[in-house]
């Protein structure tokens, strides 16, 4: 690792999940440099000036604000001021699927992005580079190179580089600090190589230089939305296997484990849940299959695209199992959600699992009290008022606040409900005191584990009615009546 030799002025546009923790990071591990997150929505910068109520929740993000904030670290409303003054300038802005017009449904909205650009273009004054932060299709540079070339009295003072970000929600502190590779791609140019040269030495203040790889513009934009693909169509090919497993007897764990020890295939995302969920796994194989089949690669596009088929395959069989083995109706029985963000260590619930889940419940009449450590109450609200992405919209209005209530007590949630359903993997579900729980419940008493989490021998043992994923449900029930 070695430090560069100037001292650079970064900006970052967005104060989001990437570009919060990014430049937080860059801050500590760079003090000689100035780095400034600028956003327009005021709410959010003085949440972050505010370590102790952050727009996010991160494990470990907090600690660094304390320690850079207002020494290297600065968070504020003026873009052009940020813009003017910085020497590279990070692009975190949203990127999220079109949900009308042309390519709805799978491409990516590039609005917030263009709108960065023609900011860009428009007020500065002096050379800047430009990182693609935000995760875009595959040549999109071409396009704010085109936008900054539009004024060729500045078309000069612009070098793009695409940076993208490989960090997983709950744990993107350490991903940030301990990187298994940093990928910038840029133009194979004199001056384009000079601008990935610049951006390497920014994180070579902490990261090996042989873990900084650089490429060209394409091949970084590439690689970013297909190893999201990749990531995500392990989750769903283990899933489908747990599918299998239980029509088998086979228990997908075991089988898991088994073809995990292989060198060849490794261990990691091999654990089946209910589904995947997130900002990135759906929108990037989406933007993937637009991409594939805008340039007549059928085949290719419908190969990613049974990736999201199976997801929705999972939710949607899990809810099924949930109402099949509550005697085919659920109308009028409280049921209670233990976790709401699609995944633990997060407040995100941006393609939450749970909301699907939700849907399909009150659909069959069900009431539910909610409980998720991290998701605020005006977040929950705010996607169960917009509902499930990919799901076909209702014909009429659900009664949301009627049959749903959002507890800040888990133990409150479980009092006298037919059935527990865990959404997410939270460590402190595995703590409670579920004797106490069984005890409180309507009976029979049911458990369905989302993400077989918990211990289902030891509940089943207790009186429950133990249902999970990829294996046999416990059932005291006669079996073959």
């Amino acid at each position: 690792m070695t430090t560069p030799s100037r001292a650079e002025k970064i900006c970052c546009l967005g104060a989001g999940y990437v570009g919060g923790p990014t430049m937080c990071v860059i801050a500590k591990k760079c003090p000689e440099c100035k780095v400034t997150v600028a956003d327009p929505f005021a709410d959010k910068i003085a949440q972050w000036h505010d370590p102790d109520h952050l727009p996010i929740f991160e494990p470990g993000l907090a600690e660094l604000v304390r320690e850079t904030i207002g020494k290297n670290l600065f968070f504020t409303t003026d873009l052009e001021a940020a813009i003017q003054e910085a020497d590279i300038i990070f692009v975190a802005v949203g990127t999220p699927t079109k949900t009308v017009g042309i390519g709805s449904g799978h491409a990516a909205n590039l609005c917030y992005l263009e709108s960065a650009a023609r900011m860009i273009a428009r007020v500065a004054t002096t050379p800047k580079i430009i990182v693609e932060k935000s995760t875009v299709p595959v040549r999109n540079a071409e396009t704010l190179m085109r936008i900054f070339t539009t004024n060729p009295e500045s078309a000069r003072l612009f070098q793009v580089v695409n940076n993208p970000e490989f960090l997983a929600e709950g744990t993107a502190i350490p991903d940030l600090l301990r990187p298994d590779r940093v990928l910038i791609g840029g133009q194979t140019t004199p001056a384009g190589h000079e601008a990935v040269r610049r951006l390497a030495d920014v994180y070579a203040h902490w990261v090996p230089r042989e873990r900084i790889i650089t490429t060209n513009l394409w091949s970084s934009e590439c690689s970013k939305l297909v190893a999201n693909a990749f990531l995500a169509q392990r989750i769903s090919s283990i899933n489908s296997i747990s599918e299998l497993c239980e029509a088998t007897g086979a228990d997908v764990d075991e089988v898991a484990r088994a073809i995990g020890m292989d060198s060849r295939i490794g261990a990691k995302f091999l654990k089946t849940s209910v589904g995947f969920g997130g900002s990135c796994f759906q929108k990037d194989i989406l933007n993937l299959v637009y991409l594939a089949s805008s340039l007549g690669l059928q085949q290719v596009a419908d190969y990613w695209e049974q990736v999201i088929t199976i997801n929705q395959h999972q939710k949607a069989r899990f809810t099924e199992r949930i109402v099949h083995s509550m005697f085919h109706t659920i109308a009028g029985k409280k049921i209670a959600i233990l976790g709401f963000a699609f995944k633990k260590d997060t407040g995100d619930t941006r393609e939450t699992p749970a909301l699907d889940i939700m849907y399909k419940l009150l659909e069959e009449g069900a009431n539910m009290a909610v409980y998720d450590p991290k998701v605020p109450d005006e977040l929950l609200w705010d996607d169960l008022t917009h509902g499930p992405s990919l799901a076909p919209k209702n014909a009429r209005p659900l009664p949301l606040r009627e049959r749903i209530t959002h507890v800040t007590d888990p133990y409150q949630a479980m009092e006298g409900a037919h059935a527990i359903i865990i959404c997410t993997e939270w460590d402190e579900f595995k703590t409670y005191d579920y004797q106490r729980i069984y005890n409180g419940m309507v009976k029979p008493a049911f458990i369905f584990d989302g993400r077989n989490l918990l211990d289902h021998q030891r509940l089943f043992d207790m009186g429950f009615e133990v249902h999970s994923l990829g294996r046999r449900p416990l059932t005291h029930f006669p079996q073959g009546l």
